[in-house]
């Protein structure tokens, strides 16, 4: 790439890509290019030049490519966790579609809350909602970050403000922006492999990059990422499967279910990045990706004895039997089966007992233990499909009314496919002819998007232009559902005996179910800037949307800085947002085994104007409001910068899934009555609702050091997030008190990072400590509020450490460990073995897997 280019247009690139001011980007990009890092500039939170962290009037953090990297994940959102202590993200072991694509939080909202942008451009949504999010992220349908790799990425700027203003739908709580690498020459290869300690969960990553030039003044930037990570299990036998297998029955497995991380295969994922100067002040530009993935993960052990709907319908007293005759309009003619029960009131082997070998020898009779006879865990896996393709133009307009405005056009779409299906399971209600694997159906999100932006600054005679942004935005988002094989959502002829309709674990979706949902908005915003002295700097937004849908909104944001000397300096920010509830929230179809006061149970989510729903309370969603207040200072001196900044966020009507609401026998004649088929084997609904208002405070810390030390250079950082969300009302018949506390206390009030960085000619390492206060742990999405299985977990500290060595110019050499001393995850309680077979909680802040090791080799050219 030509010098040109890199000054020239760089200034560009930088300064439009969120509708920045160029004319002001091109000094600081000619001064940019003499530092050896960009890291601590950030194009987010200002439509205005490029600021640096200190600058912003909003707090920012930026986390370069490179450090993203020194983690023993290979998963964006467990490098970002790494480094910014108000991020939040956590496994889902059996989880439904939250295991295939896992939400994240910041600053305690909903992963939906959060605006993800890719080089400046709203990022498209998933097609998976999590359903079961750990308490915060119940119901949330975010961007899956996790196809993003670090191989791709220049640096990540993080914005944790409310924006809505600025950027539309989902800013609550903040924005992060993922930069793509622009470089036009050199590139790298590295290869990773890494196992937890306890010998499973074995990753390997291939991936790479190279930068070319696109004639003399242009650049196309490739990175590619392969993986797969075996499963993990953190499993105990469960103490009902162990005691059927010591009566005899040889079919149990050990452990009979799998509670871990599921496996991942072949993930593989491609993006491109491509700029083009025009001249004349112009530039094209185009990035994208496609990703995919296959992930297979499991589900809860059925009991052989006592599965309601499948091997039971009375607890586990007698087993289900099926009746041929009676299906066919005959009387019923096979006998009652007895679980046999042990003088301890144990189970004993039913395979053994005469009632059971009369009932197989009868081909009138048959229960689901002639399939099954060990009982059976379904694995529930999908393949995730994600691309997107962004193309535009920007520069400055030379002649016309518009002359020396700068403009961005650009166009986006953006898709995401899951193919769900379920193994090693049963359609019940097709007795003995049922198979034993299903595909179930897919999502897909779908989302277009045109922007047009145009900035200039205006001289007022103040110590700078002041900076006038405007723009225009069209968006179509689409969510569908594709409806799975017949097999596995079709009521058989033994529907009406009891037996379980589709494939037990996840229903497939049914015809009833399939279709495309759309909605399409508009929006126009206007953005000032001004710095008023040298020391005083004010800004402010104003964006109105209006939903094809849902009606429109207006709001606001107001921003200030003040320095009040060289080193100090004070800003503060008010705004009001919105979330529009996502068509899929609105139209989504699910059926889920779901943990409710420890009992597995089976929940139907509908929409909330399905029938059903309505019945229950349903209503029609509206979109999230939002008011949010924050103000903190800057202190830099020398290699010394601290920030603190505290902040404020009301939420009204805010937008969750309810918990589940028992669907009563005496409500089935007025359910069918509205057209719901089969009342009797829902054993609870839930839906999306508006039904709680939350304040959600906290504050930010971050500081960092630089100093020479041991001969080399050293980097000390320390980041700590203190955070508390109160639900300030709720709608007690659509929210339970238990979902109330997990809000409210799911997550550690405290969170630190304490990181020394050291580097020397052929040696660079560092040393990462991870603090997590204590929080309220809960298992799946189990919602008591006090006692079950539900405590009050201890804080903990794990260690992270990673060492480089530089075998030549090209050649480098690393080693390292995520949670180096093993440290243990709070454990869950003995008796809750017999439902969950697990040995941890689910919902803790860091991995329940243990310490992790790996080793990584990189070719830099």
């Amino acid at each position: 790439m030509s010098t040109t280019f890199r000054t020239g247009t760089l200034a560009l690139a930088i300064g439009l890509a969120l509708g920045t001011a160029p004319s002001f980007a091109a000094g600081f990009a000619e001064e940019a290019a003499k530092k050896e890092s960009i890291e601590r500039i950030a194009v987010v939170g200002s439509r205005s030049a490029p600021r640096s962290v200190a600058e912003s009037p909003v707090p920012i953090d930026i986390i370069g490519g490179d450090e993203l990297g020194k983690n023993a994940s290979s998963d964006m959102l467990d490098m970002l966790v790494g480094a910014i202590p108000s991020l939040n993200a956590r496994a889902q072991p059996i989880s439904d579609a939250a295991s295939l694509i896992r939400p994240v939080n910041l600053r305690g909202l909903p992963s939906d809350s959060t605006l993800v942008l890719l080089n400046g451009k709203r990022r498209h949504r998933a097609s998976v909602i999590a359903f079961q999010g750990g308490g915060i992220n119940d119901g949330a349908q975010g961007p899956d970050i996790s196809v993003i790799p670090s191989v791709a990425i220049k640096q990540v700027e993080v914005l944790r403000d409310g924006a809505a203003a600025q950027y539309g739908s989902d800013a609550i709580a903040g924005v992060m922006n993922f930069v793509l690498k622009d470089d036009a020459d050199g590139g790298s290869m590295s290869v990773k492999q890494g196992s937890y300690y306890e010998g499973d969960g074995d990753q390997t990553i291939i991936d790479g990059n190279v930068g070319l030039p696109f004639t003399k003044d242009g650049f196309v930037n490739l990175s590619f990422q392969l993986k797969n990570a075996d499963a993990t299990s953190r499993s105990v036998q469960r103490p009902d499967a162990a005691n059927i297998a010591s009566q005899g029955n040889a079919s149990i497995q050990n452990p009979a279910q799998i509670w871990g991380n599921p496996e991942v295969k072949d993930d593989i994922t491609f993006f491109g990045n491509v700029g083009l100067d025009l001249g004349n002040d112009k530039e094209f530009y185009t990035f994208g990706n496609y990703s995919e993935r296959d992930v297979t993960g499991g589900f809860y052990y059925r009991n052989p004895h006592n599965r309601g709907n499948v091997f039971s319908v009375d607890g586990g007293e007698t087993l289900l039997v099926g009746d041929v005759g009676e299906s066919e309009g005959a009387a019923r003619t096979c006998a009652v089966v007895n679980i046999p029960k042990n003088s301890d009131g144990s189970d004993g082997n039913v395979l053994d007992s005469l009632d059971y070998q009369a009932m197989v020898a009868d081909p009138n009779c048959f229960s689901m233990n002639q399939i099954m006879p060990g009982g059976y865990t379904p694995q529930f896996g999908g393949n995730i499909t994600d691309t997107s393709l962004t193309v535009g133009t920007k520069g400055e307009i030379n002649e016309g009314f518009l002359k020396e405005w700068f403009f961005d056009v650009s166009g986006s779409v953006g898709r995401s496919e899951s193919k769900f299906n379920l193994k090693n399971t049963l359609n019940p209600s097709l007795g003995l002819d049922t198979p034993l694997d299903f595909d179930t159906g897919s999502y897909i999100q779908m989302e277009k998007t045109f922007n047009f932006d145009l900035v200039k600054g205006f001289d007022m005679g103040l110590e700078e232009p002041v900076n006038v942004a405007m723009g225009l935005e069209w968006r179509e988002e689409s969510f569908e559902i594709v409806s799975g094989g017949k097999a596995s959502w079709e009521a058989g002829a033994y529907a009406d005996q009891g037996f379980n309709i589709g494939s037990h674990g996840f229903k497939g979706f049914g015809p009833e179910t399939q279709g495309r949902n759309d909605r399409r908005n508009v929006a126009a915003y206007i953005d000032v800037e001004a710095q008023v002295t040298e020391d005083f700097l004010v800004g402010a937004a104003i964006r109105h949307e209006s939903f094809n849908t849902f009606g429109s909104t207006t709001n606001y944001k107001l921003t200030a800085q003040l320095r009040l000397n060289d080193e100090i300096s004070l800003r503060g920010s008010h705004s009001t947002g919105f979330r529009a509830p996502t068509v899929g929230q609105a139209n989504v179809v699910n059926t889920q085994t779901s943990l409710v006061e420890g009992e597995l149970i089976q929940t139907f989510l509908a929409p909330p104007t399905n029938p059903l729903s309505q019945f229950y309370g349903g209503k029609e969603l509206t979109p999230e409001e939002s008011k949010s207040f924050a103000f903190g200072g800057v202190y830099q001196y020398d290699d010394f910068f601290f920030t603190l900044d505290y902040y404020n966020i009301e939420v009204t009507d805010r937008l969750a899934q309810s918990s589940q609401i028992n669907v009563l026998a005496d409500d089935y004649t007025a359910l069918e009555a509205l057209g719901v088929v089969n009342p009797e084997l829902i054993s609870a609904v839930s839906y999306f609702s508006n039904d709680f208002d939350t304040t959600t405070q906290g504050v930010d810390v971050v500081a960092n050091y630089t100093m020479a030390l041991m001969g080399g250079d050293t980097l000390l950082s320390l980041a700590y997030n203190w955070n508390e969300t109160t639900v300030d009302q709720f709608n007690p018949e659509t929210t339970n008190e238990g979902k109330v506390h997990r809000l409210e206390e799911g997550m550690p009030d405290h969170r630190a990072t304490f990181t020394v960085s050291q580097s020397w000619e052929d040696v660079s390492a560092f040393v990462r400590v991870n603090y997590f206060g204590e929080y309220f742990a809960t298992h799946a999405d189990d919602a008591c509020a006090v006692g079950c299985w539900n405590e009050i977990a201890d804080s903990a500290v794990t260690v992270d450490a990673e060492v480089s060595y530089f075998l030549n110019d090209s050649i480098t050499l690393s080693a390292g460990a995520n949670n180096i001393f093993d440290q243990e995850a709070q454990k869950l309680p003995a008796e809750s073995y017999g439902q969950l077979g697990a040995e941890y909680y689910e919902s803790g802040p860091f991995d329940y897997n243990g310490g992790f090791y790996y080793v990584k080799a990189t070719y830099n050219f």
